[in-house]
């Protein structure tokens, strides 16, 4: 094991570590706008896998670019779906038309 490869694995650790106690902390009522945003940042992902599909010269690392690449996209596009439907909630509903069509309440004479 090489101390590079050592190194990323103790980082990886610990992003896993300060990653779930801030996930533990956030109300269950602000995760899906928070998760719904950080899905669309993993632009971010998208551009690093292209980047290292470019510096790659094997198949091995062609094979973990596209599926890094090929999850990304997916992480997006969900995040930027799940961000629609929230937003949906919040638009107003239309209103239904006048009531011309529906009986009117008796008046004093016509109840007479």
């Amino acid at each position: 094991m090489t101390s590079d490869l050592l190194s990323d694995l103790g980082l990886f650790v610990l992003a896993v570590l300060v990653g779930f106690e801030v996930i533990s902390k956030i109300p269950a009522t602000l995760h899906t706008p928070m998760m719904s945003g950080a899905n669309a940042i993993h632009g971010v992902v998208v551009v690093g896998a292209v980047i290292i599909a470019g510096l790659a010269d094997d198949p091995f690392a062609y094979v973990l670019t596209f599926v890094a690449a090929a999850f990304a996209a997916m992480n997006v596009v969900g995040g930027y779906v799940v961000t629609d439907r929230m937003l949906g909630m919040f638009k107003a509903r239309p209103s239904r038309p006048a009531a011309a069509d529906q009986p009117s309440a008796p008046t004093q004479e016509t109840a007479r």
